[in-house]
């Protein structure tokens, strides 16, 4: 009996660790599965209406929101496709159009000859400043002017440099600019992808969104400064430790944490527009030193390009139009703050051609 009892005993026993083996499988293999789930979930896209409130930017903006995604997805999100990826990829595209202009810039010599300056002085410089001395000389034709020996100029006189007249210009305040264009940009690239992971990464990256922004801004104006006032230095001093201290206001003023939220878009967007809007003051000053010169003129033309390319995409910003007239429509494509971005690399680029004209005209010169 004790030995049946025994055996009985033992088979009951081992029986019951095969249930507890198959109980304990079943459970780990749920957890597994919950945990998937979870991870999957996570890694799903959310309407507006399901972001905490300081995710919530755009209310016209209703689908494809990433939400608080762990960090290693929220990067390679760079490379999926959400409300974001259009606003990631403008600035990352023209991050690397300034980044191949500077290695360009770098593979010149100090006079300017090679690629990059080629190119402006051919294609974005000589069309409409010959158009503009064209319009000149058919006028002085029939009614001299004191600057009527500037129309007797070439087209080589005034776009390219003879090598043994030119001056050694420094080309350090042209790399200012392209470093600031270069921060702005992959800076707002990285807010753009890395924001949503958290409220402290939020706040930090849009706060380095907008301090980009003020830094692109004031490496704008050191070139065109510094070469139409190149023979003045003292207004060359004034000028650039103006902007550069307006350009550190504002960014000590935007890092307060308030100023990032969505209620603060256009005041965020009028302080960048009078920031930029400042350098009239010093462009009609170099205008009125330099009126008799073509070259400066086309370059304020240029600039004022900028200025209107910067200005227009500043007012998509802050109106949200499209995604106003019909929300949801342009939740992955034709957003405002994609339509900006997109103004705001043509802004860069309109300016990148008036540095390179002053600059070359700089070097035709002689010295001062």
């Amino acid at each position: 009996m004790n030995r049946r009892g025994g055996k009985k005993r033992i088979v009951n026993g081992g029986g019951g660790r095969e249930r507890l083996r198959r109980v304990d499988s079943a459970m780990r293999g749920s957890d597994e599965e919950e945990n998937k789930q979870v991870k999957m979930k996570r890694r799903i896209l959310v309407k507006y209406e399901a972001l905490p409130e300081y995710l919530k930017d755009n209310e016209f903006i209703l689908d494809y929101y990433r939400c608080e995604w762990p960090l290693k997805d929220t990067f390679l999100s760079v490379f999926s496709w959400h409300n974001e990826t259009l606003n990631i990829w403008t600035h990352l595209s023209g991050f690397l159009i300034f980044a191949a202009m500077t290695v360009a810039t770098l593979a010149e010599n100090t006079k300017g000859e090679g690629p990059i300056s080629s190119f402006f002085r051919s294609s974005a410089v000589a069309a409409p400043l010959m158009a503009i001395l064209a319009l000149d000389s058919n006028k002085g034709s029939r009614n001299a002017s004191p600057g009527a020996h500037h129309r007797q100029f070439s087209k080589s006189s005034l776009l390219d440099i003879d090598g043994d007249d030119s001056i050694h210009v420094p080309r350090w305040p042209w790399f200012v600019f392209l470093v600031g264009a270069m921060c702005c940009l992959v800076f707002s690239s990285l807010s753009h992808l890395l924001a949503c992971h958290s409220k402290r990464l939020n706040l930090f990256f849009w706060r380095l969104d907008y301090a980009g922004i003020s830094l692109m801004i004031v490496c704008s104006f050191y070139g065109p400064i510094y070469y139409a006032f190149y023979c003045q230095p003292s207004w060359r001093v004034f000028y650039l430790t103006s902007i550069t201290s307006l350009g550190m206001l504002a960014i000590i003023t935007l890092l307060a944490p308030s100023l990032s939220s969505p209620h603060f878009r256009a005041f965020r967007a009028s302080l960048f527009l009078a920031m930029g809007f400042s350098g009239a003051i010093p462009a009609v000053h170099a205008a009125t030193l330099h009126w008799g010169h073509p070259q400066v003129l086309m370059a304020l033309g240029y600039e004022v390009l900028m200025a209107i390319l910067y200005a227009t995409g500043a007012g998509f910003y802050v109106s949200r139009i499209p995604e106003r007239w019909k929300p949801g429509a342009f939740d992955l494509t034709g957003h405002s703050h994609q339509i900006f971005h997109v103004f705001v690399i043509g802004g860069a680029l309109a300016h990148s051609a008036a540095i390179l004209i002053i600059l070359n005209w700089r070097r035709a010169l002689p010295a001062c």
